[in-house]
């Protein structure tokens, strides 16, 4: 169980099982699994996934130094670096026209923790931003 629990919260491309496995945990008797945990809560890149390990972190007291945890503000801007250029390869895999979803899949399939970022992100809302910053791309070569 512990191994399963360690092995979601380790998948850089799966916010969701990150989270999924995050609820799963019931006490943090298995030192493995609250330095995963702590791990996640100062450093996940995708805010929801940051705040649900930040809050077990602090109700099991966990200290950073003598210091308790702390929460850092989620990120704004470009959450990838590079996003642009991804986003243009992506595009320019394309021979020609292509459809949203057909963009998203492709997305996922290149740049699978990129995409994990912008979905735990954006939400529903990712569709919008995809279309907007694909509209903003430099032109093909």
């Amino acid at each position: 169980m512990n191994e399963d629990i360690l092995k979601k919260l380790s998948n850089d491309s799966d916010w969701r099982g990150r989270i999924s496995a995050l609820n799963s945990i019931k006490d943090n008797s298995d030192k493995r699994i609250e330095k995963a945990v702590v791990k996640l809560a100062l450093n996940d890149p995708v805010f929801k996934v940051k705040n649900k390990a930040f809050l077990l972190a602090q109700k099991w007291g966990v200290k950073i130094g003598k210091n308790p945890i702390r929460l850092t503000k989620s990120k704004k801007g470009n959450l990838v670096k590079g996003i642009h250029q991804k986003l243009a390869s992506v595009r320019d895999s394309f021979s020609d026209e292509f459809t949203l979803e057909e963009f998203k899949v492709k997305f996922k399939e290149m740049y699978p923790k990129a995409y994990d970022i912008y979905d735990g992100e954006k939400g529903n809302k990712l569709d919008k931003f995809l279309e907007n910053s694909i509209k903003c791309l430099p032109k093909k070569k």
